[in-house]
């Protein structure tokens, strides 16, 4: 089983990106042979500050290792230091109908938010294609909204395929049930563009307060309260063991408890989880030549792949 993720340097990285997919794409490490990809092509579409983007692509490999991918298990690289899925990505454009880009939500979306309609953005599927079959990935875990994604790679490949021979992996999509949308302070989900974000590696006081800030109920503190429709135990137990959840959520059910207490041991929680990881990141940061190192690493063993499949793909088409 080969395994493909990517996530985009697009900002600060919180506990919605840690609960939606590092976490996961971590333990898929020990499952089978995985490539996971800091997507900076992509972030391309609304990040134009050239220093932002490379200082957000240090940070997320920075967060992915001190949350323990290991680069012996996991080939992890920057989209970027892989220039064959740049060419891949117009041979299979040859064979991508316009309709089919045109009815990708994401494209979609991103316009009735005004973000100006540009090429790239339209083509933005072609070359997240080109970064899951550049690799022969066999599986992309993918939330339930980017489903999509995967559909349409599967599409183009079947098409390039049936038109020029068998040349690549027809992947599928992997969808958690198990992962739950990770609410935000607002109750809404956790989105860098909502603002209601609590980060992985921010000060831990700024974090202590924003827990502090998660919106509630009325419900008075003598009254019981129901924890499945509470944002702090949603989060909660996101961290919580199956024990420790289930005496919050006795709690909740008893009465005399308050949210503000639910929030302190939300708040003590997060930084038991991530003092350690927060201690390792320092660690790593000291020593940025290192980081460099593995990147570099991961890189040339995602080339060694990704030529195999660009030349396949070449001599498919008639271009070697």
């Amino acid at each position: 089983m080969r395994i493909l993720s990517g996530i985009q340097p697009s900002g600060k990285l919180h506990i919605g990106n840690y609960f939606g997919m590092m976490k996961p794409a971590i333990e898929l490490q020990s499952r089978g042979q995985a490539y996971l990809f800091i997507a900076n092509y992509h972030a391309l579409t609304t990040v134009t500050d050239p220093e932002q983007l490379r200082a957000d692509s240090r940070d997320v490999a920075l967060d992915f290792l001190a949350c323990g991918l290991d680069p012996e298990k996991t080939v992890f690289f920057r989209q970027s230091d892989v220039p064959e899925v740049t060419e891949l990505t117009w041979l299979l454009s040859i064979v991508t109908p316009m309709g089919l880009l045109e009815r990708c939500h994401s494209y979609k979306d991103k316009l009735a938010k005004g973000i100006p309609a540009s090429a790239a953005l339209f083509n933005y599927p072609v070359l997240m294609a080109a970064d899951i079959l550049a690799y022969q990935s066999t599986v992309v875990p993918v939330g339930r909204d980017q489903k999509q994604h995967v559909e349409v790679t599967r599409d183009i490949a079947i098409k390039f395929n049936n038109q020029f021979g068998e040349v690549f992996t027809i992947p599928e999509p992997a969808i958690s049930e198990s992962v739950a949308v990770v609410p935000g302070l607002d109750g809404q989900k956790m989105s860098k563009s909502y603002g209601n974000t609590i980060e992985l590696f921010g000060d831990p006081k700024e974090a202590r307060r924003r827990i502090m800030r998660i919106v509630t109920d009325s419900t008075p503190l003598e009254d019981p309260k129901n924890p499945d429709t509470c944002n702090i135990f949603a989060l909660y137990r996101l961290f919580a063991t199956p024990e420790e959840t289930a005496e919050m959520a006795a709690r909740y059910r008893a009465g005399n408890f308050g949210y503000g207490t639910a929030k302190k041991a939300l708040a003590e929680i997060y930084e038991r989880t991530f003092a350690p990881m927060r201690e390792r990141r320092a660690a790593l940061a000291s020593d940025p030549d290192r980081v460099e190192a593995i990147m570099q690493q991961g890189a040339a063993r995602a080339r060694a792949e990704a030529r195999k499949t660009l030349d396949a793909a070449r001599r498919a088409v008639g271009l070697a």
